[in-house]
């Protein structure tokens, strides 16, 4: 199990800017029968960890001065949406005797010959699983083997992923996660975008008249009463 450090924060509100200019990002632990604790982390140190664990793994977190190894799961993860820079971070403890539901990435692999030899496009329905598990069980990751897709008319479905032992799937079993189209007819394509190129300058033509034959009127016109 990957490791983090933290260290408790009396830090709150505005006050939690200064962490942030120091190179530490205010977080919350919290979970089934245990008081909130504020804490508090190192920038560098989270991002390689979060690039290890990912949001499906467990992560001991170790807070100064407590001797309880806490493991944790990446529930939440709030970004400045100006900077993209990570602000604020959900730790949940989770108890290891009882099953949580995450969403696990899913990451591509193989090589399909409906792409290769057909020239079609791969396309991937879902990015995320979300999968059911003790905590100590969940997969980091869930591998899509797109060796099977051969032709137009072949799928992956959910059922198809191989999981790891004592994993269940929380999602449709017979949902398209991946599949291959054919390639588009790209004359086609560009004659329908001629069409209606010509056809939106016919409207704008039209809307620009229509507005001379107002703009013509005397301002003082009166208008007529609809009864």
């Amino acid at each position: 199990m990957i490791k983090l450090k933290a260290k408790i924060r009396q830090e709150t509100g505005r006050k939690t800017d200064v962490l942030r200019d120091s190179g530490r990002i205010p977080a919350v632990v919290y979970g089934h029968k245990i008081k909130n604790i504020l804490v508090d982390i190192d920038e560098k140190e989270f991002s390689n960890v979060l690039r290890s664990a990912g949001e499906s793994s467990l992560v001991e977190l170790n807070i100064e001065g407590d001797k309880e190894k806490r493991p944790v799961l990446v529930h939440e993860i709030q970004k400045d949406p100006v900077t993209d820079k990570i602000i604020h971070i959900d730790f949940f403890q989770a108890s290891l005797t009882e099953e949580v539901e995450v969403e696990v990435p899913l990451v591509i692999e193989g090589v399909s010959l409906a792409v290769k030899d057909l020239g079609g496009t791969l396309v991937k329905n879902i990015s995320e699983l979300k999968v059911k598990a003790l905590p100590q069980n969940l997969p980091h990751e869930i591998k899509v083997l797109i060796d099977s897709l051969n032709t137009f008319e072949d799928h992956i479905l959910v059922k198809d992923l191989p999981l790891p032992p004592n994993v269940k799937v929380a999602e449709k079993p017979d949902e398209i996660v991946a599949s291959v189209v054919p390639p588009e007819n790209v004359e086609e394509e560009l004659a329908e975008e001629i069409k209606e190129n010509v056809e939106d300058v016919g409207k704008v033509e039209k809307e620009k008249k229509e507005e001379e034959i107002v703009d013509d009127e005397p301002a003082d016109k009166p208008k007529d009463d609809k009864k």
